[in-house]
């Protein structure tokens, strides 16, 4: 496993094109049924999900658990293909978690306990350079309950404004507990500008939105067939 004095590795950056996109269709052709399946999504502001092929951006999201991930990935279109910020020395780890996120998106590697990494923002910029897109969770763990958000870090509006590329939040709801059956809210707002806008600002108005966003949680009654199971399945 890797450490913090180990060097970074590169980015996984995809390449783009229909031949590229074959894993991701397999993928997805199964996947999104088998998730739809074991999950009931409801999406608010479909409207707001950026066109196929309509230029890049930069997408921020609340972290409850696992399936924060794959529900982006089911939301988002193919192409510009999502990059995910990710730690590599913990995703190596988990080696079909890590095969799923190479196969259907790509990775940016961020190990955490090396703040100011200048690597970081060479693979970002890079991934915007060749047309990819970026998810970012920038509450940088996972927030403690539904609901609830940790403090923003301010990396995505560096990148967003550096780029000059839009950011859309997307609130998740449901997702810190899982069950067979359980309902995932998610709610998807405006894209939020960066033109002229400096990193303090922007990630001050990304917290509010979000905060805004996010739906009050009630712990559904009734049983709640494979919790155990599904809740920690990465």
């Amino acid at each position: 496993m890797a450490t913090a004095s180990a060097a970074l590795p590169a980015a996984d950056l995809l390449p783009v094109g229909p031949r590229a996109n074959i894993p991701y269709r397999i993928v997805r052709f199964v996947g999104i049924p088998l998730l739809r399946l074991f999950f009931k999504f409801e999406v608010e502001g479909r409207e707001n999900i950026p066109r196929p092929r309509g230029g890049n951006y930069i997408v921020i999201a609340n972290h409850l658990n696992w399936l924060d991930e794959f529900t982006l990935l089911l939301l988002f279109p193919i192409e510009p293909r999502l990059h995910f910020l990710a730690d590599p020395t913990v995703l190596v780890t988990r080696r079909f978690q890590w095969w799923l996120v190479r196969t259907t998106g790509g990775y940016v590697p961020v190990v955490r306990e090396r703040h100011g990494d200048k690597a970081l923002f060479r693979h970002v910029d890079r991934c915007l350079e060749v047309g990819g897109a970026v998810a970012i969770f920038p509450e940088a763990n996972y927030g403690p309950r539904e609901g609830e958000l940790l403090p923003f870090h301010k990396g995505f509006a560096h990148f967003a404004i550096k780029a000059a590329v839009p950011v859309v939040p997307v609130a998740l709801s449901g997702t810190k507990d899982l069950w067979f059956g359980k309902r995932i809210r998610v709610a998807v707002g405006e894209p939020l500008p960066t033109e002229g806008a400096d990193p303090p600002a922007l990630t001050e108005l990304a917290f509010q939105r979000m905060k805004a966003m996010l739906p009050a949680y009630l712990e559904p009654a009734g049983p709640k067939l494979l919790r155990r199971k599904l809740t920690h399945l990465f």
